[in-house]
């Protein structure tokens, strides 16, 4: 039996070149700038640091530019996961450069997919210029938001329009004060059968009665672009705000999350090999009882252990792809829940070792490691924890036939 074909095309081999080059000769390099713009304003200035914007052109004029949707790119998922990776190294900084930042990938995605052609003109081109960015409100402080069925924020319809009532918490890109558009899930019929009670509508940023409340740090961090907490109070939308049509929004919801969650994952295994680097690095040029720490046996396992599984869930993130390229999202769904449950636990496994390998400095600011690691720990939870992940997985293997009928050894 063979295997899927994971090679990239001819343009995603060239984009890919093109992307190690960006990363190396302009977006490491403008890290220090970014860094800096953010500890001058403090944990509560959201301010966009003026580097970014410097990025976003040099990476229009490297033809790096909305590469995560194959409509605008011409790339294969297989093909885009191998820049999401690359992305990975820098995540305040790349993904966005490339406008393949998350939440705004996923809104852009779903209006894509599912929008008029008034929406899309209203809000998809100006986020596929870079010119706004975008918020997914979809988790609830109240409520186990893991299932989404159970989603309690209303929108009733009232008059030609819709009212949205209700409390969201982690609504990624709000604090920015670039976000136009809230994104929003809600209950519209209690009464239908679980997964039709839900829908979708699009809520300007400055419509009245929607509050911010607080930004809610991850671990203790401030994010630029913010998870915020925002209620909506009467909250009044038209109707040609509607994303779809009533009850469609659990399904639009999930098609958000196929290729969303392949590209997270593979920035995390970015991440992961930026660390691995960095472990490297860091036990060559450490010198601990007569000798660098490279030279021990314990850290030499430590860097075996974590080319392994990067390498391991790397595969598994590829065939996903491949599997969403030539069979759709829900033909890949177990992968991907297998790839959203292993990838974050190998990233902050490999970025713990490499915490450890750095000493005092890995739980510092000095290093970019402990944000490193507080993100990732905290993708085991978003996207739907691992808990979640896992129960699919299981479920999709229990209805898998075996290559063998082993019951009869049971029938005795």
């Amino acid at each position: 039996m063979s295997g899927p074909d994971l090679r990239l095309s001819p343009q995603g081999e060239q984009l890919h070149t093109e992307m190690v080059a960006f990363l190396r000769e302009e977006v490491l390099p403008a890290e220090a700038a970014y860094h800096r713009h953010r500890a001058a304003g403090g944990p509560g200035d959201h301010s966009v640091p003026p580097v970014i914007e410097e990025l976003k052109r040099s990476a229009r004029r490297r033809g790096l530019w909305n590469l995560f949707l194959p409509a605008e790119s011409g790339l294969s998922q297989v093909d885009y996961a191998s820049i999401a990776e690359v992305s990975g190294w820098s995540l305040e900084l790349a993904p966005e450069a490339i406008n393949g930042q998350a939440p705004d990938t996923g809104n852009m995605e779903l209006l894509h997919l599912f929008g008029t052609a008034e929406q899309r003109a209203r809000w998809l081109k100006p986020l596929l210029d870079g010119r706004i960015r975008s918020a997914f409100a979809m988790t609830e402080p109240d409520v186990a938001s893991s299932d989404a069925t159970n989603i309690a924020t209303t929108i009733r319809p009232d008059g030609d329009g819709y009212l949205v009532n209700g409390r969201k918490w982690w609504t990624s890109g709000l604090a920015d004060p670039r976000c136009g558009l809230l994104v929003v899930l809600g209950r519209t019929d209690s009464d239908a059968p679980a997964h039709r009670r839900h829908s979708i509508v699009l809520v300007p940023r400055d419509t009245p009665g929607v509050t911010v409340h607080r930004d809610v740090p991850v671990f203790g961090r401030h994010d630029q672009h913010g998870h915020c907490e925002v209620s909506f109070h009467d909250v009044r939308v038209p109707a040609a705000n509607l994303l779809g049509a009533p009850g469609d929004g659990f399904t639009m919801a999930q098609a958000r999350l196929g290729p969303g969650r392949i590209h997270h994952c593979m920035r995390a295994l970015g991440a992961a090999e930026r660390a691995l680097a960095m472990l490297i690095a860091r036990a060559r040029a450490r010198i601990a009882f007569g000798q660098p720490l490279l030279e021990r046996e314990t850290v030499q396992r430590e860097i075996a252990e974590s080319r392994i599984a990067i390498d391991q869930a790397r595969l598994l993130c590829q065939a996903a792809a491949r599997t969403i390229d030539e069979a759709g999202n829900r033909a890949a769904a177990p992968q991907v829940a297998m790839v959203k449950a292993i990838v974050p636990r190998v990233a902050t496994e490999v970025i713990d070792r490499a915490i450890q390998v750095h000493g005092g400095a890995g739980v510092s600011d000095d290093v970019p490691l402990a944000a490193m690691w507080g993100w990732h720990r905290a993708m085991r939870i978003f996207d739907g924890p691992d808990e979640v992940h896992l129960r699919s997985v299981a479920r999709a293997e229990i209805r898998r036939r075996p290559l063998v009928d082993l019951s009869l050894e049971f029938s005795a």
